[in-house]
């Protein structure tokens, strides 16, 4: 098993705990747990809290009334901040998961790390895969990332960035199985926190910058064998493969088998309906759409699945033919709510290209669409019955949208609101079900796009090491509540510096966030004021969590940046070049 122990005096930690006497007890996860979630706050066992993914807790002894009080209850030194290939340092990403007094933490790097809360955070084990650092972090397109576990019995299953699914236990720390997913060689990699339905770990896939074909994964953890993989990129003769057209280039006929539809965020499922909801990213190569005519089908879409097959019941798409980079792999929440005065069903996204949607779950009907940037000039808008971008031709096979603000073969470079990074990257929103209100953290931007030349567009890796499309001049960032009956925008907290920092909603009536100025704030989920604040001197990319021990209510977050930002825009940002890297878990207490 390529794994290791933390040791204490030449034996390991776990037999150390068992030979002292504080061995920790394991729970057993049951899937009535997590279906039920919602209905033991005190826990966050799923990487959303709930399978709706709406990242709300229904605690509520943090209140607007005295999160002025909030102090630092501990914190602990995460490992794993070394770098690898074009990656400087790693950063943290990862949504901690809650149970029973332990919380179970990630590194970049794919180590699991389970904390006694009681014992103000005293480590129990850490698992590190033992991924070679060099050689995962060449093929890694955006950073050296992982965004947390999932729990399944007495196992605690996580991902490494070389491809394998890992099963640990959750009493010791021991890896007992090491399943292969993705395929490195060819750029595929594993950034997502897995999501466990019933025995079953659905498994998304990166690399869709590079090339890769996306695929969403199920996994048995009964057996360790595959129960189905559906590719987000049609073969020929698949319902789809139309909306794959050659280009003009000889090797572009087969285009279809390098079409990117990454699908690195954590999904969400419907018990009742039996159905995973889960988003689709961009198609490649990213600018060049005359490379890849036609819609490019499922790229830049929400893909609603049956649970036993993986067969796709519906789909919508956000951008056909992208031409912008607006990636649709963003999280999909599940609401029971008042939408237009009528209690629906629904799966609400906020989309990197600065619309959020709601729409119908059960069939993928479009309900709303609605700009939730201070600028947008990619498209006059989305038609008010089918939800595509009004600009979009269906007579043409590559599309313009705006002409002004999109790339092409003629026109190299555009600016266009919002800029590369979206209007909101993958950072996570938050769903208030008491208020109907959804909260987004927002990036206010522009950018210059650039179409590739010609003889790269086949060579995506080149491309973006070499550096990618720039942002600015200077960016801001925001938190917007949507109105999700109405579908417009009720509310903004204004950030000096983009938001990439995902959200939390509680009964308190609070919104926590982490800003990329170190900062964690609080902010009051009607007034969308500032009540609290924290400054930990690192920026912060993670979401936080909520839950309680022994009556006691906590905030967790992950804070230490990686990924992109350093690398490529931190031109759009001035200041934040002066954030030092760190890897530290904040926990708070009144």
């Amino acid at each position: 098993m390529r794994h290791s122990l933390i040791k204490l005096a030449g034996v390991t930690l776990a037999c150390a705990l068992m030979v002292t006497g504080l061995h920790a007890a394991s729970t057993t996860t049951q899937w009535d747990d997590v279906v039920h979630a919602k209905d033991h706050p005190e826990n966050w066992i799923t990487h959303h809290g709930s399978l709706d993914g709406q990242r709300y807790s229904r605690l509520d002894q943090i209140n607007k009334e005295n999160v002025k009080d909030l102090k630092v209850a501990f914190t602990y030194v995460v490992g794993g901040l070394g770098g690898g290939g074009a990656w400087e340092h790693a950063g943290l990403e990862g949504t901690p998961l809650a149970e029973d007094g332990y919380l179970y933490i990630t590194d970049g790097w794919g180590s699991v790390y389970k904390l006694d809360v009681r014992k103000n955070g005293k480590l129990v084990w850490k698992m590190d895969p033992e991924t070679d650092r060099d050689w995962a972090a060449e093929v890694t397109c955006c950073g050296v990332d992982n965004r947390g576990v999932a729990f399944w019995k007495d196992k605690v299953i996580s991902h490494a960035l070389d491809g394998r699914l890992i099963v640990t236990n959750k009493e010791t720390g021991e890896i007992e199985s090491e399943i292969p997913i993705a395929d490195p060689a060819v750029s595929e990699v594993l950034t997502v926190a897995p999501l466990v339905i019933k025995d079953m770990a659905i498994t998304g896939v990166a690399g869709g910058d590079y090339g890769i074909r996306g695929w969403l994964n199920a996994t048995d953890l009964s057996d360790s064998k595959r129960d189905w993989r559906t590719h987000t990129i049609p073969a020929p003769g698949e319902p789809g493969s139309e909306t794959w057209k050659p280009g003009p280039e000889a090797h572009s006929v087969d285009n279809w088998q390098h079409g990117g539809g990454a699908t690195w965020v954590n999904g969400s499922y419907d018990p009742e309906l039996n159905t995973i909801y889960w988003g689709v990213g961009n198609p490649a190569p990213d600018w060049d759409n005359a490379y890849r005519p036609g819609d490019n089908l499922y790229t830049n879409s929400a893909l609603a699945l049956d649970a036993d097959t993986g067969a796709i019941k519906w789909h919508f798409q956000y951008t056909p033919n992208d031409p912008y980079d607006y990636d649709g792999v963003n999280e999909q929440t599940l609401v029971d709510a008042t939408i237009h005065g009528k209690a629906t069903k629904a799966v609400l996204h906020a989309n990197r290209n600065g619309f959020a949607y709601a729409l119908d779950r059960t069939s993928g009907k479009f309900l709303w669409g609605t700009p939730f940037v201070k600028q947008l000039d990619w498209t006059a808008g989305l038609d008010k019955y089918s939800g595509r971008p009004v600009d979009y031709d269906p007579n043409s096979d590559v599309q313009r949208y705006n002409p002004k603000s999109s790339v092409s073969r003629e026109q190299r470079e555009s600016r266009s609101c919002p800029g590369n990074m979206g209007g909101k990257n993958w950072p996570p929103t938050a769903y208030d079900p008491e208020r109907n209100r959804y909260y987004i953290p927002v990036i206010e931007s522009c950018g210059l796009h650039v179409n590739v030349p010609t003889d790269k567009a086949w060579k995506a890796r080149e491309w973006w090491l070499g550096g990618a499309p720039k942002m600015g001049p200077v960016i801001t960032g925001s938190i917007t509540a949507m109105d999700v009956n109405t579908g417009t925008v009720a509310g903004k907290y204004d950030t000096v510096y983009p938001q990439y920092g995902g959200l939390l909603a509680t009964k308190g009536g609070l919104v926590f966030a982490g800003k990329p100025d170190g900062a964690v704030v609080a902010i009051d989920s009607d007034t969308m004021q500032e009540l609290w604040s924290f400054t930990t001197n690192t920026s912060v990319n993670a979401p936080p969590i909520t839950f309680a021990v022994d009556g006691k209510q906590y905030v967790a977050i992950l804070a230490g940046a990686g990924g992109a930002w350093p690398l490529w825009f931190i031109g759009a940002t001035p200041g934040l070049e002066k954030m030092e890297p760190g890897q530290m878990l904040f926990v708070f207490a009144l």
